[in-house]
């Protein structure tokens, strides 16, 4: 029997925000992604991250906008998400992060789509908790 839904992996990820270019700097800056491209009549930025998407909308914008008001401590639209790291050196990513002015806590051994691994929890400037996990081991 064939699966009508086979899931491959993450394709994208929408994060609405109050400023667009401050979560563009951080997931550039702080985490390497690059800006895949940019649709200037939505106020849609989508950045690359590996396999997968993350997409940029003001809450402002039109697309934003459908969403309510702005991502905050007492109104996020998302607990986190996860970005699968194909290597994972705790002292580097640690070093890292530090140089961009990030506090990260100890890695962690959780349970991912790929098994357990080491993992970090970080947030980017709207709040939004971003995961950053390793491979299984």
């Amino acid at each position: 029997m064939t699966k009508a839904i086979d899931i491959g992996g993450l394709d994208h990820i929408v994060l609405r925000t109050a400023d667009a270019r401050r979560l563009q700097s951080f997931y550039c800056t702080v985490l390497g992604c690059s800006v895949e491209r940019e649709v200037v009549e939505l106020g849609l930025i989508q950045l690359r991250a590996g396999a997968a998407l993350i997409d940029i909308v003001p809450v402002d914008g039109e697309l934003g906008a459908k969403g309510g008001a702005a991502p905050a401590a007492e109104g996020r639209n998302l607990d986190h998400f996860c970005l699968w790291l194909a290597q994972f050196d705790e002292a580097a990513i640690r070093t890292h992060l530090r140089a961009c002015g990030i506090q990260a806590p100890a890695a962690a051994r959780r349970y991912g789509a790929q098994g357990f691994g080491p993992s970090i929890y970080i947030e980017d400037p709207d709040g939004n908790t971003v995961e950053l996990k390793g491979p299984a081991q």
